[in-house]
């Protein structure tokens, strides 16, 4: 079994931290020891980087904040305009040493991503760079809203041409009034070669604890292919 997995998703705002609580809380519940790891958060509310925030309260394993968010950024934006405005220079290096901490430490590492999985890091490097480097098999979560067919089955195109396993997808019902989404589901299901290992409703007073029922990682518990 991989010591961990990367968490991207088919745009901003669709449910990534959502998805990596739900898979820490079902690692959890299957005997892990877990632990959350947000390499870049970008948005600060009152003082706190709410992802980060959520991650923590998911894992069963205390670490750092300096492992668990190497880079906090202040702005809410994309993460190479958010580092610049800050003075600052993300190195995947960086991420890589605190990534080594945190699995010496667990049996599972979900980490979270930024944004979508080819988002800019700087003027050379993108998301899909640092889940190359952390060599972890990936999980997309798509949001299910108008579009999601082609965001995802890009993403999904994008992630095997950067020689990494996806190793399944959940769908998140990010927009209560989305029409068909049955049939959207089952549009992915017949095109992407992964399991779906859950659907997430639309329900603003469920907690990611409660949706971890909803998680089949049985899937996610036996060996996948070596990674690059």
């Amino acid at each position: 079994m991989p010591a961990g997995y990367f968490v991207t998703g088919t745009d901003t705002a669709v449910g990534k931290t959502l998805t990596s609580c739900a898979l820490l809380y079902a690692f959890a519940r299957a005997g892990k020891s877990v632990i959350g790891m947000k390499p870049i958060a970008a948005g600060c509310e009152n003082g706190k980087w709410m992802d980060v925030e959520r991650l923590v309260e998911a894992s069963n394993l205390s670490a750092a904040r300096k492992w668990i968010n190497p880079y906090a950024l202040v702005q809410p934006m994309a993460p190479h305009i958010a580092a610049e405005q800050a003075g600052l220079v993300i190195d995947i290096a960086t991420v890589q040493r605190a990534f080594q901490v945190l699995w010496q430490m667990a049996e599972m590492v979900i980490v979270e991503g930024v944004g979508g999985f080819l988002v800019p890091l700087d003027d050379r490097y993108d998301s899909s760079d640092l889940a190359r480097a952390l060599k972890l098999p990936v999980i997309l979560t798509v949001g299910l809203r108008l579009g999601c067919l082609n965001h995802a089955l890009l993403t999904a195109r994008a992630i095997h041409a950067s020689g990494l396993t996806l190793a399944g997808w959940v769908a998140n019902q990010i927009d209560p009034h989305m029409e068909c989404q049955a049939e959207n589901i089952r549009a992915l299901q017949q095109r992407l070669n992964c399991p779906l290992l859950g659907v997430l409703p639309f329900n603003e007073q469920i907690e990611a604890r409660e949706y971890a029922e909803l998680l089949d990682i049985s899937q996610l518990l036996i060996p996948l292919p070596n990674q690059i």
